[in-house]
């Protein structure tokens, strides 16, 4: 995954006694994965009222293969659902609808041919 234009969380460790070193680049924030996705740069401020873009299915799974080292979900669908969480929380909708429809659809099977399970 490319992050260029993204603000991305550096971890060093030193040993002090050797003086040797070890740069960690981690993951960007889930938040700021979206918003490159939708071409914003900050998310809305009434999350609830005002929306800032919207995405496709595909664009969500996207973010989820960029971060699944990192989420703790047990099932690719739930770390989906985690996703769209974080897209209704910055003020984005997913296929035109709000993310919790979405989660829902997830819910009933409605997406299972679109969802790889791992």
């Amino acid at each position: 995954m490319v992050f260029k234009g993204l603000t991305v969380p550096v971890r060093i460790e030193c040993n002090p006694e050797t003086k040797q070193f070890e740069i960690f680049i981690e993951t960007p924030s889930t938040a700021s994965l979206l918003l490159k996705e939708v071409g914003a740069e900050k998310g809305s401020s009434e999350p609830s009222e005002k929306k800032i873009g919207n995405l496709t299915l595909e664009q969500i799974q996207n973010v989820v293969e960029g971060k699944r080292e990192k989420f703790l979900d047990k099932t690719y669908k739930s770390a989906v659902k985690t996703v769209l969480g974080t897209a209704l929380s910055v003020g984005l909708t997913v296929e035109g609808e709000d993310p919790r429809i979405i989660q829902k659809r997830i819910d009933n099977g409605e997406y299972d041919d679109k969802m790889k399970e791992e």
